[in-house]
């Protein structure tokens, strides 16, 4: 509503009340123009009230999430028969080459000589240790894994991450896939910590989000990092590769 044509339509009104008063007042105008000049202002005012436009919602109450827009880079080309292979062999034709190459693509940019401050190795990350226990425990299919050869370190990745979402099977897809990433980017010991954490808060061990998500068993830096890394595979790159022409579909969409 119009302040000013609330304040114009008060004053014609006492502008009328003013035509009818028996007396009027020194120096005030004729009861017939105070009429006329009282009536003219209240229907002013009774326009602008009306006429005024309502308010607009606020962006914020009408905006839609936007995700962020991540260029999926030219280099990832040279490893995409690779990933696609690799989830191929792990999961068939129900895998998805997006998520792979989502997180690879988080744990290095597509470098395979990155090296890590902390000494984590290659295209997928591993850390030396690791790279030592996953080509004992796949030794028909890891045998002699080196963590530098890009081809190796995508099919070591495929392999580490089914492993990892069969020992730790959530309430959905989504929080499956948020328990693997967690535990290959933070370890398995400290995800099942915060599991246990959420059943003594009365929340849900087998649900991500607002569940076990919310719980904190490491560092703050730690666990800000973990958080950030599950959700951007899965809410950000998994659905930008999809996009950019990847197949796969996004578990956490």
């Amino acid at each position: 509503m119009s302040l000013l044509g609330l304040v114009l339509g008060m004053l014609g009104i006492g502008w009328m009340f003013c035509a009818v008063l028996p007396v009027v007042p020194y120096a005030w105008p004729s009861r017939r123009a105070s009429s006329l000049l009282g009536g003219l202002l209240f229907l002013i005012g009774v326009v602008l009230v009306f006429a005024s436009p309502a308010e607009a919602a606020t962006p914020a109450s009408v905006s839609p999430v936007v995700r962020p827009t991540v260029a999926v880079p030219e280099v990832s080309a040279m490893y995409r028969r690779w990933v696609e292979q690799a989830v191929a062999e792990e999961w068939g034709v129900d895998g998805s080459p997006a998520r792979l190459a989502a997180q690879l693509h988080q744990e290095s940019s597509w470098n395979p000589k990155a090296h890590s401050p902390v000494g984590a190795e290659g295209l997928a990350q591993f850390m030396p240790g690791t790279a030592r226990w996953i080509a004992q425990r796949f030794p028909d299919r890891l045998g002699g894994f080196d963590p530098w050869d890009p081809q190796q370190a995508a099919l070591a990745a495929a392999i580490y991450d089914a492993w990892l979402a069969d020992r730790n099977p959530g309430a959905s897809q989504c929080s499956t896939w948020s328990f693997a990433l967690s535990a290959y980017n933070g370890g398995e010991g400290n995800l099942r910590q915060e599991q246990a954490l959420a059943v003594r808060a009365g929340r849900d061990r087998r649900r991500w989000a607002g569940n076990v998500a919310d719980m904190r068993a490491r560092s703050q830096a730690a666990w800000r990092e973990n958080r950030a890394y599950v959700r951007r595979i899965l809410m950000v790159l998994e659905p930008a590769y999809i996009d950019a022409g990847w197949a796969g579909q996004a578990v956490c969409a």
